[in-house]
């Protein structure tokens, strides 16, 4: 795909990684629909930034824990724009209050909401959008870790690996108008709690990764353009943790 003047909708598009799509993006010639949750100011900037670098830039704010603000999301897009070609669904929670013995029935609700029904409810409306004649390009954002079971996050972990299953589900399902593809990723952001945030990563990347260099956006970018210019790979998870979630044979 040619991504000069296509247009992207990018959930979480205010702050963190879905900031980073954003703008990377709209430097790739994308106008770009840019959902947010309550992150207002943010997202202004980062509109602000898209329209500096010649793109349309639009924001809008839905509550995807709620599925009818969450249908309202894909129309809102295609009334500003005419069509969306690429869908990016980066939006989630990660509740610290999330484990088996702490997290009640509201919380578990709302985590499988935004991380995992809200996906397939943009996903689903997308692809009754695109023209026959049209391509569309679906990427989920997801965790390394996800393939390894562990306890913490109980139900983050659940939706993560239905985000998993998912995006080669719906690889099959959408082919051959729409690739889907995703990225799981590892430490990629500083912990902006800790003092020194610069180090932080550096010290981790030292202590837990095999490559020994920190994450950044940039590798998450790079990664989701490439797969986004690829016609010839759907159902696809590129893994980017600097080899730190590979598990040694026993």
């Amino acid at each position: 795909m040619d991504l000069n003047r296509k247009v992207a909708l990018v959930t979480g598009g205010g702050i963190r990684i879905g900031r980073a799509l954003v703008i990377a993006l709209a430097k790739a010639g994308c106008d770009v629909f840019i959902h947010y949750g309550n992150s207002a100011d943010a997202a202004a900037e980062v509109k602000a930034q898209v329209e500096s670098l010649g793109r349309r830039g639009i924001t809008y704010s839905a509550d995807l824990a709620d599925p009818s603000a969450t249908d309202m999301v894909m129309p809102k897009a295609v009334e500003a724009f005419g069509q969306v070609d690429i869908l990016i669904n980066s939006a989630s929670i990660f509740p610290e209050e999330d484990r088996f013995n702490q997290i009640d029935v509201a919380l578990w609700d709302k985590i499988l909401a935004i991380n995992l029904r809200a996906p397939f409810q943009l996903s689903q409306v997308f692809a009754k959008q695109i023209p026959p004649d049209s391509q569309g390009k679906i990427i989920n954002i997801n965790d390394a870790r996800i393939p390894h079971p562990n306890t913490d996050h109980f139900a983050y972990r659940l939706t993560k690996r239905g985000l998993w299953d998912m995006t080669q589900m719906m690889a099959l399902e959408l082919a051959p108008r729409i690739t889907v593809n995703a990225v799981a990723l590892g430490q990629i952001l500083e912990d902006p709690m800790a003092p020194d945030p610069k180090k932080f990563m550096e010290d981790y990347a030292q202590q837990h990764i095999p490559l020994k260099i920190p994450g950044n956006t940039k590798v998450v970018t790079d990664s989701v353009l490439f797969l986004l210019e690829q016609d010839f790979l759907t159902g696809s998870t590129i893994t980017l943790d600097g080899g730190e979630y590979i598990r040694p044979l026993a």
